[in-house]
């Protein structure tokens, strides 16, 4: 069980840093784009900044379970729990994803 939660948290450190690196360089705003070009941007942006908060949920929640916050003072926010096998390899599909892509670019 604690190699899911170590796997889970590594692959979300990784998704996190990513993400907010395509933040940083995504700009929906640019005068020059046309509507179907500033859609596209705003869409992407949309995308990375979910990616971000849930990948910030499996981040924080080794630390909230520590803190021993219980289900009941977030439930609206997230499930703080020990992540389950799916939400561990779904993590580690997408920071395998980004690997790749930063391998394959050089």
């Amino acid at each position: 069980m604690i190699a899911i939660q170590i796997i889970h948290w590594l692959a979300s450190l990784i998704v996190m840093a990513e993400a907010l690196n395509k933040l940083e360089r995504c700009s929906p705003c640019v005068r020059e784009l046309t509507m179907r070009q500033r859609l596209l941007e705003g869409l992407k942006g949309v995308s990375w900044c979910l990616l971000a908060l849930g990948a910030g949920g499996g981040l924080i929640s080794p630390a909230l379970l520590q803190m021993h916050a219980w289900p009941d003072d977030l439930r609206v926010l997230m499930r703080v729990d020990r992540p389950a096998l799916t939400e561990a390899i779904v993590m580690l599909g997408v920071a395998m994803l980004i690997v790749r892509t930063r391998v394959k670019e050089g």
